[in-house]
């Protein structure tokens, strides 16, 4: 079940969802559960003939607007650091930053992140202008168990199963909803409680608060923890102070933006 949600911001750059009482809202029927991908063995690739890249995607997002029925898969790829591709020598910038590229079915978006507080941060471009367009080499699992309770979550855990989360996320006033869905890099376990904690990341995380003219402008790079089936915690990679003797010295691009947000989670062992 989703619910309502609505926005509060509150001390500390911390910002919660908070879920409305009144209606909640049923998973629409418009919004189908995506088969999981094996993301071992998932990848995009350019078709520029100057670079032939291949990516490693390691999450994807589906967009779905309730409104009109549309949906877009954005997948996130492993960052990699800015290089002199081909280069004879000095394969490394100088000036060197973190490179993320996230691409849609449109546009895509590129996070160049350095170690201050960089202009150029994010740029989103169309998806045909980066390496010439992509192929998206995407394999479906053979199999995917849903787990169902915390004690089969940790039973798939202890025996070294990989395991995909998918968080589904739905916003009344715009009526978009979204299902991440990702590899879960991180489980904590504490047998005795029977407790479980996913935290994984990044993950191309989309605001739903608002419409976009370009679904694209709506993402940001997030980390997601999750140890219950009706909520998840994000901290988001924002312009972050850095404060010296309470005096702010400068800011850098970091993961500080933290948002909760009522959601239907599923965990799969493959």
């Amino acid at each position: 079940m989703i619910l309502v949600v609505e926005v509060a911001t509150l001390m500390k750059r911390r910002t919660f969802i908070q879920a409305s009482m009144a209606a909640p809202v049923q998973a629409a029927q418009s919004a189908p559960r995506m088969p999981v991908l094996d993301y071992g063995r998932s990848f995009l690739a350019g078709v520029a003939p100057w670079n032939r890249v291949r990516f490693w995607v390691e999450s994807r997002t589906r967009v779905i607007d309730e409104r009109t029925g549309k949906q877009e898969d954005f997948l996130q790829c492993a960052a990699c650091k800015s290089e002199n591709t081909f280069a004879a020598k000095d394969l490394f910038h100088k000036d060197n930053y973190d490179f993320t590229p996230i691409f849609g079915p449109e546009f895509g978006v590129i996070f160049r992140r350095k170690a201050y507080l960089n202009p150029n941060y994010r740029e989103v471009r169309k998806a045909a202008a980066m390496w010439d367009g992509q192929t998206r080499q995407l394999r479906e699992a053979a199999e995917a168990q849903a787990l169902s309770s915390a004690a089969s979550i940790r039973k798939a855990t202890h025996e070294g199963r990989p395991l995909v989360a998918q968080t589904e996320i739905f916003d009344q006033s715009t009526r978009l909803r979204a299902i991440l869905e990702y590899p879960v890099k991180t489980m904590n376990i504490h047998d005795e409680k029977d407790l479980y904690q996913v935290d994984t990341g990044p993950v191309a995380l989309p605001d739903l608060t608002r419409r976009h003219a370009r679904l694209a402008d709506s993402i940001s790079l997030a980390f997601v923890a999750f140890n219950a089936p009706h909520f998840a915690d994000f901290v988001i990679e924002d312009p972050t102070p850095i404060i010296e003797s309470g005096r702010e010295v400068t800011r850098v691009h970091h993961y500080s933006r933290l948002l909760t947000l009522r959601s239907e989670n599923r965990l799969y062992a493959l």
